[in-house]
């Protein structure tokens, strides 16, 4: 596995760099409160918001909807408060739906390896393997894994190659764009959709709904990072960009 278990300064300097020159990489393609608020059928929903003006009108032509086939998930802050493998209730919930609702792409008897669990701490380096131990036995009757990331490879944004790998060993995707990454970093998770091809969902709240109980207070890198979305679409009438090679 990777080397040190918390630095992330090569995501750091992407992150600046990319907002220096391609600024428009860091916004999602779907931004939603939190995890619980992911629709089953993703596809209409990513491309709602691509071609809106800066006034807000819908183009003439709406963008063909993706089919997503994949879900990478977060975990710190999108599953599980940071640094803990508890889970809220709602979370539990939501992903017993996601792999048990007889109308989700997800369903674990028709696309068993169509959920994976990507984290900057479990599965990133043995010193986090007892959290990879507690989170796959909570999640075991819903078939959801954590991805054990390659020795010598980097963390998020960096892994996206490998994770892609994983689907395409399983047959669960054929090409990136069927993949949506889930996840409450604009650093590290929208990123890597970017990186890899794929779409990206933002869960701006969290884990948490806004005035939950328990919600923790954002760090100065989240602070920045809502305001840097907000700045960028609402200022600048940015878009996220197509994933690459996606043709509509």
């Amino acid at each position: 596995m990777a080397g040190s278990p918390n630095s992330n300064l090569h995501a750091f300097n992407l992150a600046v760099q990319t907002l220096l020159k391609q600024p428009a990489q860091f916004l999602p393609h779907l931004t939603i409160p939190t995890f619980t608020h992911l629709p089953e059928e993703l596809g209409p929903h990513l491309v709602n918001n691509l071609n809106l003006s800066r006034n807000g009108t819908q183009p003439e032509k709406t963008p063909r909807p993706p089919t997503i086939r994949a879900l990478v998930l977060d975990k710190d802050n999108t599953l599980c408060a940071p640094k803990t493998t508890t889970f809220p209730p709602q979370i539990l919930t939501k992903l017993q739906s996601l792999r048990t609702s007889p109308i989700s792409p997800f369903h674990q008897s028709t696309n068993p390896y169509s959920i994976l669990i990507v984290s900057n701490r479990a599965g990133s380096h043995p010193s986090f393997e007892q959290e990879v131990h507690e989170l796959e036995s909570q999640l075991a009757h819903l078939q959801i894994p954590v991805f054990r990331l390659p020795a010598g490879t980097e963390k998020k944004p960096f892994c996206g190659d490998e994770v892609l790998r994983w689907f395409k060993e399983r047959e669960v995707v054929k090409s990136p764009d069927e993949i949506a990454v889930v996840g409450d970093r604009l650093g590290t998770d929208v990123l890597m959709a970017g990186l890899m091809g794929s779409w990206s969902v933002w869960c701006k709240e969290g884990a948490f709904e806004a005035g939950e109980v328990g919600k923790p207070a954002r760090n100065i890198l989240e602070k920045m990072e809502v305001w840097i979305e907000r700045y960028l679409r609402e200022t600048k009438g940015m878009r996220a960009p197509m994933p690459r090679g996606w043709k509509e």
